[in-house]
């Protein structure tokens, strides 16, 4: 039995973004890129395994090897722009906040739920792992190009981070490509009181 469910909703790739440079959160525009188990061929993020980081010092000491479920940082266009304007500035570029992939056309695109997958026409297949919360590093990045406006960042970013990403399966992304969203069954389990 299918546990996938294919939905009508689709989004289109707006932006495309490397990080190819050592201890800087920040992309490099690309109009196309090569996705393999990795992740996006080339960016620092890529790998089929990291180090455990912050965010999952509750499951293993820092440092840890685990698998990579944070390859790509995808992010939805209509965010980006909320956030925009909660900060109050007058361009928010993708690239300065660490943003892989910029997707247009789903609502509530950071509250995916974990495992959706996102499929391109060619059959490159990626998974929600989770929401990304927002950190101080983009900040640090917009305070360079908008002084005086990064610390904003996390608070008004807060619910619209984007997902970190995985890949399932391989192939390539262009500017324009058209995913398809696959959702699994929803969950309404609770934490017992």
């Amino acid at each position: 039995m299918p546990m996938l469910s294919p939905t009508s909703l689709t989004a289109t790739v707006e932006f495309l973004g490397i990080n190819d440079i050592a201890g800087d959160l920040s992309t490099r525009v690309v109009s196309e890129v090569d996705v393999d188990y990795g992740g996006f061929v080339g960016d620092s993020h890529s790998g089929v395994t990291r180090a455990s980081c912050v965010r999952v010092v509750s499951q293993y000491p820092k440092g840890t090897e685990i698998r990579n479920t944070r390859q790509i940082s995808a992010l939805s266009a209509e965010d980006i722009e909320s956030i925009r304007h909660t900060m109050d500035l007058d361009i928010l570029n993708p690239e300065w906040i660490g943003a892989n992939l910029v997707l247009q056309g789903i609502h509530d695109f950071s509250k995916l739920p974990p495992s959706s997958r996102l499929i391109a026409p060619n059959g490159t297949s990626l998974v929600v792992d989770m929401e990304n919360a927002p950190c101080r590093f983009p900040g640090e990045i917009i305070e360079q190009h908008r002084p005086g406006f990064g610390s904003r960042f996390p608070k008004a970013a807060l619910g619209k981070r984007g997902i970190t990403m995985w890949v399932e399966r391989t192939g390539n992304l262009k500017n324009g490509d058209v995913l398809s969203l696959h959702v699994p069954p929803v969950c309404s389990w609770r934490l017992p009181e």
